[in-house]
């Protein structure tokens, strides 16, 4: 009986600090999401699934969402949580308009 006491417990113990870690565990940064976007754009355009009017539209709005980030950064010396939540939105559209148009069937010859 004392037994499976403590293997319940050891059991919920183990079971309480995985959770944890995952709460824990790093959410992606703004720098990181963009450094993703720029190498699936590299890799669209390498293998013919962006054209290149796809690949230099989507290049220059990275550019620009990268040019907000940095000036969010130096404006006031800190890059404040709504600033954040304003990049991560861009960066998702951006994503998805990535997505979009490496899937729409248009390949370059």
């Amino acid at each position: 009986m004392r037994s499976r006491v403590i293997r319940s417990m050891a059991i919920a113990v183990c079971a309480l600090m995985l959770s944890a870690g995952t709460i824990w565990a790093k959410k992606p940064t703004v720098k990181n999401r963009q450094g993703t976007q720029v190498t699936r754009l590299r890799h669209g355009a390498a293998n013919g699934s962006l054209t290149r009017p796809e690949a230099r539209r989507l290049s220059v709005n990275q550019a620009r969402i990268h040019r907000s980030v940095v000036r969010d950064r130096v404006d006031g010396g800190v890059f404040t949580p709504r600033e954040r939540v304003k990049a991560q939105h861009r960066l998702n559209r951006q994503s998805r308009a990535i997505a979009h148009q490496k899937h729409d069937g248009q390949n370059r010859p």
